[in-house]
């Protein structure tokens, strides 16, 4: 349908090999190569955190709230411009969402002004997004956190390989939650990783991913134990064997992907320099952060038409996307947040995510560019 869609898979026979030996295996819930996953991914990290593979980042973010303890009602500032998990994760742990806007319309991460006029007695968590693999203001938030007694989750699902000062996104909270969902930079089709420097919260995580036992199916199966015991209660959010291969391949991608993703998106800035009508978020990003590129995205003149503007593209096959609707859009939430984000709302409003995946090309880029030009100078 796509001439050019908006992401597309860097999978080859390395992918289709490692999937065929689990199969070969016979082995196929979590195992052998999930550890082999987690232990890569924490070296990938730095060797003194702790990894655990789930079933998604939405159980990532589930797992990490609830090992925390936190009372009903006790609130959560979460960034205002994100994918909803994190928003429904605190919801559904019996806490409450607070919203802190985006810094400004050229960095669209949260502002740690406005997380600090956000806190109250009842805040414990703070849950941040580095949004579109650009890394937030880390030691500011850092601080905060810590001077507040606050804990730091970091929701890395745009951001895997991403470094702030030299060192990677993941790393700095309390818990961090990645992302390996199909259009993440390291994909796997459904999945995630919790990471953690804290061996309590890493003993309760681990319990909670898989029923609260003492042991998992693969212990039994080589023979550490023969039965197990149930710790407290938990969830099933345990990652497969087949995901977990894919893991492991598209990790040892993960370095020269983010380098072709990079020089896309420089050649995006580029095309677009001189239309003057369109901003592009970290244009001139700071010097000491190193993004993941994991997405383009746009914001658009205040008067256009998105809706027409999406329509016209995909009549010339080029898909896009909306990162992301405003919290406020969704039924179940209109009538919970009844103040509006000044920057992050409107950017909401008017932002467009273009293609980009490392299979990409420069043509490709051209053509989205010069629709878009095309499109606006028609529009005048």
């Amino acid at each position: 349908m796509w001439k050019i869609p908006l992401f597309d898979l860097d999978y080859d026979d390395r992918e289709l090999k490692a999937v065929t030996e689990v199969i070969q295996s016979r082995w196929l819930t979590s195992g052998p190569k999930t550890r082999e996953f987690e232990n890569a991914f924490q070296k990938f990290l730095g060797d003194d955190v702790h990894a655990i593979a789930v079933a998604n980042c939405t159980a990532a973010l589930h797992l990490a709230l609830a090992c925390l303890n936190l009372k009903k009602d006790d609130e959560v500032i979460i960034s205002g411009l994100s994918f909803v998990a994190a928003l429904n994760m605190v919801v559904v742990n019996n806490l409450k969402p607070i919203l802190a806007d985006s810094k400004s319309f050229t960095d669209w991460n949260v502002s740690v002004e406005d997380i600090k006029n956000k806190i109250t007695p009842k805040t414990k968590a703070v849950i941040i997004v580095h949004f579109a693999g650009y890394p937030c203001d880390m030691d500011e938030i850092c601080q905060l956190c810590e001077e507040k007694k606050l804990i730091l989750i970091e929701d890395v699902a745009h951001a895997i390989g991403a470094e702030y000062k030299n060192q990677k996104c993941g790393t700095f909270g309390d818990i961090a939650c990645f992302s390996f969902f199909s259009n993440k930079n390291l994909s796997v089709g459904e999945g995630g990783m919790i990471v953690t420097r804290h061996k309590k919260y890493y003993d309760d995580m681990k319990l909670l991913r898989s029923h609260g036992m003492s042991s998992m199916t693969v212990d039994r199966y080589e023979g550490r134990t023969i039965s197990y015991d149930v710790i407290q209660p938990g969830f099933n959010y345990r990652l497969d064997e087949i995901r977990s291969a894919l893991g492991i391949v598209q990790l040892s991608k993960l370095i020269d992907c983010n380098k072709k993703r990079k020089m896309l998106v420089e050649y995006y800035i580029e095309n677009l320099k001189d239309c003057t009508e369109i901003t592009v978020p970290w244009s001139t990003a700071p010097e000491y952060i190193e993004s993941s590129y994991h997405i383009f995205p746009v914001l658009l003149p205040k008067q256009m038409d998105r809706t027409k503007l999406v329509n016209h593209l995909k009549e010339l096959g080029i898909q896009t996307s909306i990162h992301y609707p405003a919290y406020d859009q969704f039924s179940h939430y209109r009538k919970v947040f009844d103040k509006p984000l000044t920057i992050a709302d409107e950017i909401s409003e008017r932002v467009l995510t273009l293609p980009l995946y490392p299979g990409l090309t420069k043509e490709d880029i051209d053509t989205v560019c010069n629709a878009i030009i095309s499109y606006i100078e028609d529009s005048k």
